[in-house]
């Protein structure tokens, strides 16, 4: 019995499959290089297709105005002009990428929270013992909804996730993964009305009255379909992670006793830091609530609103951050695990230098997607992709599937949400009317298709977040982890959701439920 217990758990063939992504993706270079041989290749391509004048043209939509024929060719990166434009720019590409300041913020933030030992020491009084699935089903749901404060949602999400899941002896790899895929895959989801929704509606209305498309195009037209589809992502992310990744990857969740989690008690010390951080914790959320809640206060837009858009909104990055910061030094003074003022910086050093590796690859990546984006080859790629598209003359629920298949290979490459739809939108929500979808249909089946293949997009802001994440909580220094580590992990999330996602939408198209309020899916 003991030989057998000792054998190699056999893979099934879809894991081995996923083994194999892996394998193949981890025989690309270290992301370090690998940014800097895609930058060339862009670099390449934009001076032979430049110059061999590849251009499109295309009906580009802009909020609250009609849209308007433009024509964009790729842009030679060659030139005089581009070289100077990157040579000029190259401190504020690097500086300005768009994950870096959010990644070290928030490390900072949680750094002192997870080494004054209070993300242990809560997590081990309220959740200890409790089901595994439970743990990834309340990560999943944060990550979900964390869509509100935007791209600070998807660096949040698995940051916190590897930190709960180290705190109650799981595997931390597997919150690094379910939590990215839940915030990024699930990014287009939410109970709320989100900034996404608001910028999204505001294209689709541009491209609707241009072409005198009728239907509504207010920011609640998806609004009763993301809140279903919410519940959705989270159910399909706690089976994937508890019946995928967890086999994967391992996990000590399972193998837990009783005698074990003895071990893992809270101290009477660790208690009293815990009741020093809830009072810290309240005072913070009580002020909170008085720059926000009451009419003209700080965290109000100037018309009154928190959601989609307002200072409160705008400010969850800094918000987050001092509740860690003042919650983290109060646990750490009523648990003794900070004695005096000066051990907070070096906790919060502690906890940055786990990210050094992401400062690094991050350098190459800034530049990469910059030059991408200045070649105009992001444009070529989906304007082409729509007319195929539309040549293929499908209707209903194929025509669908299609499209939400067309925006998910498109989004390998053009990870920016916006900026995809105010290419295809102009496209799609005319030529999808005939054949009777109304905008908030059109718009939805893109949503579906930008979000699900965030979590498997080289080109994604995020891999060299999370690949950096992975490395920080690595325990066996000869793991090699790389691009395909990440896709490979990431893949069965892009399926699932894929599949989920859209059975969800055929249904709701079959039985001709709204989308949102007073928003029928058919016109």
């Amino acid at each position: 019995m003991e030989n057998n217990a000792q054998q190699p758990r056999k893979r099934g063939i879809f894991e081995s499959f996923i083994k194999g992504v892996e394998v193949v993706g981890n025989w690309l270079p270290h992301p370090f290089w690998l940014f800097i041989y895609l930058s060339l290749i862009v670099v390449g391509l934009s001076y032979y297709l430049g110059n061999a004048g590849v251009a499109v043209k295309y009906m580009a939509a802009k909020a609250g105005e009609a849209p308007q024929e433009v024509t964009v060719a790729v842009e030679n990166l060659l030139t005089f002009k581009q070289m100077r434009l990157f040579m000029a720019d190259f401190v504020k590409t690097y500086v300005n990428f768009a994950p870096l300041g959010l990644v070290m913020v928030m490390t900072l933030g949680i750094g002192i929270v997870e080494r004054s030992g209070m993300i242990s020491a809560l997590m081990r009084k309220t959740i200890l013992g409790a089901p595994s699935y439970l743990v990834t089903a309340v990560l999943a749901l944060v990550g979900i909804n964390a869509n509100l404060a935007s791209d600070a949602g998807i660096i949040f999400t698995p940051v916190i996730g590897a930190a709960v899941f180290k705190a109650l002896g799981r595997n931390p790899w597997v919150g690094i993964i379910a939590g990215f895929a839940a915030a990024s895959g699930g990014f287009t989801a939410n109970f709320f009305i989100a900034g996404t929704d608001a910028l999204l509606a505001g294209i689709t209305e541009s491209a609707a009255k241009g072409m005198n498309v009728p239907g509504p195009t207010h920011p609640l037209i998806n609004w009763y379909f993301m809140a279903v589809a919410t519940v959705v992502v989270m159910l399909v992310t706690t089976f994937v992670t508890e019946k995928f990744t967890v086999k994967v990857l391992g996990d000590t969740a399972h193998d837990k006793n009783s005698d074990e989690l003895l071990k893992h008690a809270v101290t009477p010390e660790e208690n009293r830091g815990l009741r020093w951080a809830t009072v810290m914790g309240v005072l913070c959320i009580g002020i909170l609530l008085y720059l926000t809640i009451p009419e003209g206060s700080f965290f109000r837009a100037d018309d009154g609103s928190i959601v989609p858009r307002s200072p409160f909104l705008n400010s969850v990055v800094g918000i987050l951050f001092f509740l860690f910061f003042f919650v983290g030094i109060a646990y750490g003074f009523g648990a003794g695990t900070i004695k005096k003022m000066d051990d907070v910086p070096k906790l919060m050093q502690q906890g940055l230098s786990g990210g050094l590796s992401f400062l690094v690859v991050v350098l190459p990546a800034a530049i990469f997607v910059q030059l991408f984006n200045a070649s105009k080859l992001t444009t070529v790629l989906a304007v082409n992709g729509a007319h195929w598209l539309e040549h293929m003359n499908l209707g209903g629920i194929p025509l669908l599937v299609m499209f939400i298949l067309l925006c998910t290979f498109i989004n390998l490459f053009i990870t920016s949400g916006s900026a995809k739809w105010l290419i295809l939108a102009p496209i799609f929500v005319p030529m999808f009317s005939i054949v009777g979808f109304s905008p908030a249909l059109t718009q939805v089946a893109y949503r579906i298709g930008d979000s699900s293949s965030n979590i498997i997009s080289p080109l994604s802001y995020y891999v060299p977040v999370i690949i950096g994440l992975l490395e920080q909580y690595r325990t066996d220094p000869d793991t090699k982890i790389g691009i395909g580590t990440v896709i490979s992990l990431e893949m069965p999330y892009t399926i699932a959701y894929l599949i989920c996602f859209t059975a969800l939408l055929i249904a709701w198209y079959t039985l001709g439920l709204p989308l949102g309020p007073g928003t029928p899916a058919l016109m």
